[in-house]
Protein backbone atom coordinates (compact mmCIF):
# COMPACT_ATOMS: atom_id res chain seq x y z
CA UNK A 1 0.00 0.00 0.00
CA UNK A 2 1.51 3.31 -1.09
CA UNK A 3 0.38 6.93 -0.79
CA UNK A 4 1.88 10.22 -1.89
CA UNK A 5 2.39 12.92 0.74
CA UNK A 6 0.40 16.10 1.37
CA UNK A 7 0.84 19.08 -0.94
CA UNK A 8 2.17 22.11 0.94
CA UNK A 9 -0.01 24.43 -1.16
CA UNK A 10 -3.18 22.77 0.12
CA UNK A 11 -3.69 23.35 3.86
CA UNK A 12 -6.13 20.44 4.31
CA UNK A 13 -3.92 17.86 2.61
CA UNK A 14 -2.08 16.83 5.78
CA UNK A 15 -5.30 16.16 7.63
CA UNK A 16 -6.89 14.36 4.67
CA UNK A 17 -3.81 12.19 4.04
CA UNK A 18 -3.80 11.05 7.67
CA UNK A 19 -7.53 10.31 7.55
CA UNK A 20 -7.36 8.30 4.33
CA UNK A 21 -4.38 6.24 5.45
CA UNK A 22 -6.05 5.45 8.77
CA UNK A 23 -9.35 4.51 7.12
CA UNK A 24 -7.69 2.23 4.59
CA UNK A 25 -5.39 0.43 7.01
CA UNK A 26 -8.08 0.01 9.67
CA UNK A 27 -10.57 -1.11 7.04
CA UNK A 28 -8.56 -4.25 6.24
CA UNK A 29 -10.45 -6.82 8.32
CA UNK A 30 -9.00 -10.01 6.85
CA UNK A 31 -5.77 -11.80 7.75
CA UNK A 32 -2.87 -10.55 5.66
CA UNK A 33 0.54 -8.90 5.80
CA UNK A 34 0.37 -5.13 5.25
CA UNK A 35 3.36 -3.26 3.86
CA UNK A 36 3.18 0.50 3.46
CA UNK A 37 5.05 3.26 1.65
CA UNK A 38 3.58 6.50 3.00
CA UNK A 39 5.33 9.67 1.84
CA UNK A 40 5.80 12.71 4.08
CA UNK A 41 5.96 15.15 1.17
CA UNK A 42 4.12 15.34 -2.13
CA UNK A 43 6.23 13.93 -4.96
CA UNK A 44 3.73 14.34 -7.79
CA UNK A 45 2.12 11.68 -9.94
CA UNK A 46 5.02 10.54 -12.11
CA UNK A 47 7.53 10.12 -9.31
CA UNK A 48 5.18 8.97 -6.53
CA UNK A 49 3.37 6.29 -8.51
CA UNK A 50 6.38 4.97 -10.42
CA UNK A 51 8.52 4.76 -7.27
CA UNK A 52 5.66 3.02 -5.47
CA UNK A 53 5.49 0.40 -8.23
CA UNK A 54 9.29 0.04 -8.10
CA UNK A 55 8.99 -0.59 -4.36
CA UNK A 56 6.16 -3.08 -4.92
CA UNK A 57 8.20 -5.14 -7.37
CA UNK A 58 11.13 -5.31 -4.98
CA UNK A 59 8.88 -7.56 -2.91
CA UNK A 60 6.77 -9.33 -5.54
CA UNK A 61 7.37 -10.99 -8.92
CA UNK A 62 3.92 -10.04 -10.21
CA UNK A 63 0.87 -8.25 -8.96
CA UNK A 64 -2.15 -5.98 -9.37
CA UNK A 65 -2.00 -2.18 -9.18
CA UNK A 66 -5.24 -0.45 -8.20
CA UNK A 67 -5.52 3.29 -7.57
CA UNK A 68 -7.71 4.75 -4.85
CA UNK A 69 -10.44 6.12 -7.14
CA UNK A 70 -10.94 2.88 -9.08
CA UNK A 71 -13.63 0.37 -8.11
CA UNK A 72 -13.26 -3.16 -9.54
CA UNK A 73 -15.75 -5.91 -10.14
CA UNK A 74 -14.78 -8.96 -8.09
CA UNK A 75 -14.00 -10.96 -11.24
CA UNK A 76 -11.24 -8.43 -12.02
CA UNK A 77 -8.96 -10.07 -9.45
CA UNK A 78 -9.53 -13.58 -10.73
CA UNK A 79 -9.04 -12.41 -14.31
CA UNK A 80 -5.72 -10.73 -13.49
CA UNK A 81 -4.53 -13.75 -11.53
CA UNK A 82 -5.27 -16.13 -14.39
CA UNK A 83 -3.68 -13.85 -17.00
CA UNK A 84 -0.56 -13.31 -14.87
CA UNK A 85 -0.08 -17.04 -14.67
CA UNK A 86 -0.97 -17.86 -18.28
CA UNK A 87 1.29 -15.22 -19.87
CA UNK A 88 4.10 -15.02 -17.32
CA UNK A 89 6.66 -16.30 -19.82
CA UNK A 90 5.35 -14.36 -22.83
CA UNK A 91 7.45 -11.21 -23.11
CA UNK A 92 5.06 -9.76 -25.69
CA UNK A 93 2.49 -9.15 -22.94
CA UNK A 94 3.41 -6.27 -20.64
CA UNK A 95 0.10 -5.19 -19.11
CA UNK A 96 -3.25 -6.69 -18.09
CA UNK A 97 -6.07 -4.17 -17.85
CA UNK A 98 -9.42 -4.23 -16.12
CA UNK A 99 -10.90 -1.42 -18.22
CA UNK A 100 -12.73 -1.72 -21.52
CA UNK A 101 -13.73 1.44 -23.46
CA UNK A 102 -15.19 -0.32 -26.49
CA UNK A 103 -18.83 0.27 -27.54
CA UNK A 104 -19.40 -3.47 -28.14
CA UNK A 105 -17.57 -6.79 -27.99
CA UNK A 106 -14.67 -7.01 -30.43
CA UNK A 107 -14.20 -10.77 -30.37
CA UNK A 108 -15.92 -13.97 -29.33
CA UNK A 109 -13.29 -14.48 -26.65
CA UNK A 110 -12.99 -13.26 -23.05
CA UNK A 111 -10.31 -10.71 -23.89
CA UNK A 112 -8.34 -9.20 -26.75
CA UNK A 113 -4.86 -7.81 -27.27
CA UNK A 114 -4.13 -4.11 -27.63
CA UNK A 115 -1.26 -1.71 -28.13
CA UNK A 116 -2.90 0.59 -25.58
CA UNK A 117 -2.74 0.18 -21.85
CA UNK A 118 -5.47 1.27 -19.44
CA UNK A 119 -4.18 1.89 -15.93
CA UNK A 120 -7.42 2.23 -13.93
CA UNK A 121 -6.77 -1.15 -12.41
CA UNK A 122 -4.15 -3.32 -14.08
CA UNK A 123 -1.51 -5.96 -13.49
CA UNK A 124 1.98 -6.79 -14.68
CA UNK A 125 5.21 -8.56 -13.83
CA UNK A 126 8.46 -7.27 -12.33
CA UNK A 127 10.25 -8.26 -15.52
CA UNK A 128 7.98 -6.17 -17.71
CA UNK A 129 8.12 -3.20 -15.33
CA UNK A 130 11.94 -3.31 -15.42
CA UNK A 131 11.69 -1.54 -18.79
CA UNK A 132 10.13 1.53 -17.17
CA UNK A 133 12.28 4.64 -17.75
CA UNK A 134 10.95 7.55 -15.69
CA UNK A 135 13.09 10.14 -17.45
CA UNK A 136 12.31 9.01 -21.00
CA UNK A 137 16.02 8.81 -21.77
CA UNK A 138 15.31 7.17 -25.14
CA UNK A 139 12.92 9.85 -26.34
CA UNK A 140 12.66 10.84 -29.12
CA UNK A 141 12.77 7.60 -31.05
CA UNK A 142 11.01 8.45 -34.30
CA UNK A 143 11.70 5.02 -35.78
CA UNK A 144 9.64 3.43 -33.00
CA UNK A 145 6.82 5.92 -33.52
CA UNK A 146 6.78 5.39 -37.27
CA UNK A 147 6.72 1.62 -36.85
CA UNK A 148 4.00 1.53 -34.16
CA UNK A 149 1.49 4.02 -35.57
CA UNK A 150 0.10 3.75 -39.09
CA UNK A 151 -2.02 6.91 -38.96
CA UNK A 152 -0.03 10.16 -39.29
CA UNK A 153 -2.51 11.93 -37.00
CA UNK A 154 -2.07 9.27 -34.31
CA UNK A 155 1.71 9.45 -34.59
CA UNK A 156 1.59 13.26 -34.39
CA UNK A 157 -0.69 13.12 -31.36
CA UNK A 158 1.64 10.87 -29.39
CA UNK A 159 4.76 12.71 -30.52
CA UNK A 160 3.27 15.82 -28.94
CA UNK A 161 2.26 14.00 -25.75
CA UNK A 162 5.68 12.45 -25.22
CA UNK A 163 7.38 15.78 -25.96
CA UNK A 164 5.26 17.44 -23.26
CA UNK A 165 5.99 14.65 -20.80
CA UNK A 166 9.72 14.87 -21.51
CA UNK A 167 9.65 18.64 -20.90
CA UNK A 168 7.82 18.15 -17.61
CA UNK A 169 4.65 19.89 -18.77
CA UNK A 170 2.58 16.75 -18.15
CA UNK A 171 3.07 14.99 -14.83
CA UNK A 172 2.17 11.43 -15.80
CA UNK A 173 3.73 8.05 -15.11
CA UNK A 174 1.19 6.30 -17.36
CA UNK A 175 2.29 8.08 -20.54
CA UNK A 176 5.88 7.16 -19.69
CA UNK A 177 4.91 3.53 -19.19
CA UNK A 178 3.01 3.54 -22.49
CA UNK A 179 6.08 4.81 -24.33
CA UNK A 180 8.26 2.18 -22.67
CA UNK A 181 5.80 -0.48 -23.81
CA UNK A 182 5.92 0.91 -27.36
CA UNK A 183 9.71 0.65 -27.38
CA UNK A 184 9.45 -3.02 -26.41
CA UNK A 185 6.60 -3.59 -28.90
CA UNK A 186 4.59 -4.75 -25.90
CA UNK A 187 0.89 -5.53 -25.77
CA UNK A 188 -1.88 -5.22 -23.22
CA UNK A 189 -4.63 -7.67 -22.46
CA UNK A 190 -8.07 -6.03 -22.40
CA UNK A 191 -11.15 -7.86 -21.06
CA UNK A 192 -14.17 -7.96 -23.37
CA UNK A 193 -16.31 -6.33 -20.66
CA UNK A 194 -15.52 -3.43 -18.35
CA UNK A 195 -14.23 -4.66 -14.98
CA UNK A 196 -13.11 -1.36 -13.38
CA UNK A 197 -14.94 1.93 -12.85
CA UNK A 198 -13.14 5.22 -12.17
CA UNK A 199 -15.17 7.26 -9.67
CA UNK A 200 -12.52 9.97 -9.28
CA UNK A 201 -13.78 12.42 -11.91
CA UNK A 202 -14.56 15.92 -10.64
CA UNK A 203 -13.02 19.06 -9.17
CA UNK A 204 -10.89 17.06 -6.71
CA UNK A 205 -9.24 15.07 -9.48
CA UNK A 206 -5.77 15.69 -10.89
CA UNK A 207 -6.30 14.96 -14.58
CA UNK A 208 -9.91 13.72 -14.45
CA UNK A 209 -11.66 17.03 -13.76
CA UNK A 210 -14.85 16.70 -15.80
CA UNK A 211 -17.55 14.86 -13.82
CA UNK A 212 -19.64 14.69 -17.02
CA UNK A 213 -16.91 12.85 -18.91
CA UNK A 214 -18.38 9.81 -20.71
CA UNK A 215 -15.69 7.60 -19.14
CA UNK A 216 -16.54 8.65 -15.57
CA UNK A 217 -18.04 5.99 -13.27
CA UNK A 218 -18.68 3.53 -16.09
CA UNK A 219 -20.90 0.55 -15.20
CA UNK A 220 -19.20 -2.62 -14.07
CA UNK A 221 -19.65 -6.01 -15.67
CA UNK A 222 -18.51 -9.51 -14.74
CA UNK A 223 -16.57 -12.07 -16.72
CA UNK A 224 -17.79 -15.65 -16.89
CA UNK A 225 -15.69 -18.78 -16.42
CA UNK A 226 -14.19 -20.76 -17.91
CA UNK A 227 -12.52 -18.03 -19.92
CA UNK A 228 -12.40 -18.32 -23.70
CA UNK A 229 -8.81 -17.66 -24.72
CA UNK A 230 -7.87 -16.19 -28.12
CA UNK A 231 -6.06 -18.77 -30.29
CA UNK A 232 -3.17 -16.39 -31.05
CA UNK A 233 -1.58 -13.19 -29.77
CA UNK A 234 -2.66 -10.62 -32.36
CA UNK A 235 -3.76 -7.12 -31.45
CA UNK A 236 -7.15 -5.79 -32.48
CA UNK A 237 -6.47 -2.91 -34.86
CA UNK A 238 -10.13 -1.87 -34.93
CA UNK A 239 -10.32 -1.70 -31.14
CA UNK A 240 -7.10 0.32 -30.98
CA UNK A 241 -8.37 2.72 -33.62
CA UNK A 242 -11.52 3.30 -31.60
CA UNK A 243 -9.52 3.78 -28.39
CA UNK A 244 -7.35 6.43 -30.01
CA UNK A 245 -10.18 8.38 -31.61
CA UNK A 246 -12.69 8.21 -28.75
CA UNK A 247 -10.57 7.99 -25.61
CA UNK A 248 -7.42 9.93 -26.43
CA UNK A 249 -7.91 12.23 -29.42
CA UNK A 250 -11.16 13.75 -28.19
CA UNK A 251 -13.20 16.51 -29.83
CA UNK A 252 -11.89 20.08 -29.73
CA UNK A 253 -14.81 21.03 -27.48
CA UNK A 254 -13.84 18.37 -24.93
CA UNK A 255 -10.24 19.60 -24.92
CA UNK A 256 -11.37 23.20 -24.38
CA UNK A 257 -13.57 22.14 -21.46
CA UNK A 258 -10.68 20.21 -19.90
CA UNK A 259 -8.28 23.17 -20.20
CA UNK A 260 -10.87 25.53 -18.71
CA UNK A 261 -11.43 23.16 -15.79
CA UNK A 262 -7.68 22.88 -15.20
CA UNK A 263 -7.31 26.69 -15.30
CA UNK A 264 -10.22 27.23 -12.90
CA UNK A 265 -8.77 24.63 -10.52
Amino acid sequence: MAADGPCSERPRDLELCKLVRSEVVNGIDWECEIKTLFRDQNLGLRRAVSEAINWFFKHEAAGIILEDDCVPDLTFYRFCGEMLQRYQDDERIMSISGVNFQPYRRTNYSYYFSRYLHCWGWATWAGAWSHFDRYLDHWPDLAVMSDRFDLPEERSYWNNIFNQVKKGNIDSWAYVWFYCMLRQNGLSIIPEVNLVSNIGFGSEGTHTLDSDDPWASRPLNSLKWPLKHPPSVVRSEKADRYTYRHHYSRSIWHRIKHRLATWLK
